[in-house]
């Protein structure tokens, strides 16, 4: 009788340790998210730079989110690594030419659930005016806001990226600036 009290405890305890997600499209809570890269320097030292200017959503009509489509936007030309001078360049032809293309996107194609909360999203990265196929591993948290009592979901992915294969820093030898650079982010998401 012990063993049976202890297993309907454990079950309720599991049943009601999620929470519920609602169908439907989720907003980015800019206040509460981040997105950023890291390229090595000269194979010694990591640089570390942020999209100050995002936007971002996605729809889903499952509790489980592998029907969900993730959508993402950030300005080019909001770029920071701390150094002006470097940002400058950065934004210049010689790299993502903010003139010309002002805008990374990111739209998923699958999300695949991994195990418990761990997943691979999949889908199309645009940035320099060339698109190419990227994979994330991403952690989907959700929760509720006590204040709002809204449930928000979080979204953590990091990846990796050939700033070559976008035709970015196209005259940048491997040797001084990494080829694959770490890309990441940290978001969460409401439904208003």
């Amino acid at each position: 009788m012990k063993k049976i009290t202890i297993l309907a405890s454990v079950a309720a305890a599991f049943m009601f340790s999620f929470t519920v997600v609602d169908p439907g499209v989720y907003n980015l809570d800019k206040s509460h998210s981040s997105v950023g890269f890291t390229i090595t320097h000269l194979s010694v030292s990591d640089i570390d730079g942020s999209f100050k200017t995002f936007e971002g959503k996605f729809t889903s009509s499952k509790e489980d989110f592998t029907d969900a489509v993730f959508e993402f936007t950030a300005d080019v030309n909001s770029i920071n690594t701390d150094n002006d001078k470097r940002d400058g360049h950065l934004k210049s032809p010689d790299f993502f030419d903010a003139a010309k293309f002002s805008t990374l996107t990111f739209k998923s194609k699958t999300v695949k659930k991994v195990s418990g909360n761990k997943y691979t999203i999949i889908g199309d990265m645009t940035m320099h005016g060339v698109t190419k196929l990227v994979s994330l591993d991403a952690v989907i948290r959700t929760g509720t806001n006590p204040m709002s009592k809204k449930t928000v979901v979080g979204v953590k992915v990091n990846g990796s990226v050939n700033r070559s294969t976008f035709g970015i820093g196209a005259s940048m030898p491997g040797t001084m600036l990494s080829e694959d650079v770490i890309v990441r982010g940290s978001a969460e998401f409401s439904k208003d």
